[in-house]
């Protein structure tokens, strides 16, 4: 397929730059915003049948004219059914430092951490003209935060080494706690990070640190609505996908084959291949939430079809055709146009049927992007 065959129109309006929430104002004056995770708007797409759900049912079976909220997936899952679960941790990989002498206020993005004894990180820099190999940068005024540029990695990437000299759990926390949430471009160029964003930006099965955006269709899931799915005998299958930021590059091709991804580091432990595959194996529904978590199934699973332990990277880019091997039923967000989420779940739920739903979206005021609403796949 090609690049220009996953183009819309997507108004600015709306993208999402909160989760659902809603907002009260205090006797004081102030204004406290009360977060839902589960309340965001739900389109459930059926595959066999090729048609949408938008709306909530009457005793009759009929339309209301009542949005599927995300909480309301409940209903499409028996027992026996699994949700596979991505449980990497976002750290805050977002900071701040001023260059030497001239004090130019420089972004560094935290990606991975290279050598735990030499502190070296693999980070992205911006403005990157002005960093070259043997500047240092200064973190926070009064501490003792400092790195030094020892190699150039791509056109903004580098190589740092902090000169922090203490026990490793001790830097980390020191680093980490000058960072921020690591929210993607389009929203900290609308908005300033907000302290409530590393909580809303953090599943809450959260568990294996080592992402630098969160696995965002996870972001859904509410406590409540686990213990729903839990009581109603749906079983869960974690797996670690540490989501790194290729989802966000540009494809600057217009034949797909042609695009390469960013790899993702992902681990896949026999407990969990163990709870998934009993699920595939009695026929029950395997749902996949996310298109991170997407990849690394198709990436760990075997011949015969079942998940199989897996540690190390996949670089795997999905799109139409794509005959998958493992899910039968996938939930995942609403992402921008010609972006290679929308790819892959277009080539799970059928190009046609995909793009008619971002329509169908767009109509209705649906929210894109990591804090916007999702779509539940299924395979009847």
């Amino acid at each position: 397929m090609k690049l220009s065959q996953f183009k819309f129109k997507l108004p600015e309006a709306q993208v999402a730059l909160e989760p659902p929430h809603k907002t009260f104002e205090n006797e004081d004056g102030t204004v406290e915003k009360i977060y839902r995770r589960d309340e965001c708007k739900l389109m459930v797409l059926h595959r066999k049948s090729q048609t949408i759900e938008l709306f909530q049912k009457d005793d009759n079976g009929q339309d209301t004219d009542q949005p599927l909220l995300f909480r309301d997936i409940v209903n499409y899952f028996e027992e026996g059914d699994t949700l596979v679960l991505n449980d990497t941790k976002v750290f805050p990989a977002r900071l701040f430092g001023t260059k030497e002498k001239t004090d130019a206020k420089i972004e560094v993005f935290l990606l991975r951490e290279l050598n735990e004894e030499l502190r070296l990180w693999d980070v992205l820099v911006e403005p990157a003209r002005k960093i070259r190999i043997g500047n240092k940068l200064f973190f926070d005024e009064d501490g003792p935060m400092v790195a030094e540029v020892i190699d150039n990695t791509t056109s903004r990437g580098r190589t740092l080494r902090f000169l922090y000299d203490c026990p490793h759990d001790e830097f980390k926390q020191e680093l980490f706690a000058l960072g921020s949430a690591p929210v993607p471009r389009y929203i900290i160029d609308k908005r300033e990070v907000s302290k409530d964003d590393m909580e809303n930006f953090q599943t809450i099965f959260a568990k294996n640190e080592g992402a630098v955006t969160a696995p965002a269709t996870g972001l859904h899931f509410s406590r409540e609505l686990m213990k729903r799915l839990e009581i109603r005998g749906v079983d869960f299958s974690y797996i670690t996908v540490h989501c790194g930021l290729g989802c966000f590059d540009p494809i600057e091709v217009e034949d797909l084959t042609k695009h390469k991804m960013s790899s993702e580091q992902i681990k896949v432990k026999d407990d969990a291949c163990q709870i998934v595959n009993k699920a595939k194996e009695n026929g029950r529904r395997v749902c996949v939430v996310g298109v991170s978590t997407l990849r690394a199934t198709e990436t760990a699973v075997g011949t015969d079809g079942l998940l199989k332990e897996f540690d190390g990277w996949t670089n795997k880019f999905i799109f139409p055709p794509y005959d998958f091997s493992f899910a039968n039923t996938l939930i995942a967000n609403f992402y921008h146009p010609e972006s290679t989420m929308m790819m892959a779940t277009a080539a799970f739920g059928g190009y046609e049927l995909v793009y008619e739903a971002y329509e169908k979206a767009v109509e209705n005021g649906f929210m894109f992007g990591c804090y916007g609403d999702a779509m539940l796949i299924l395979d009847d």
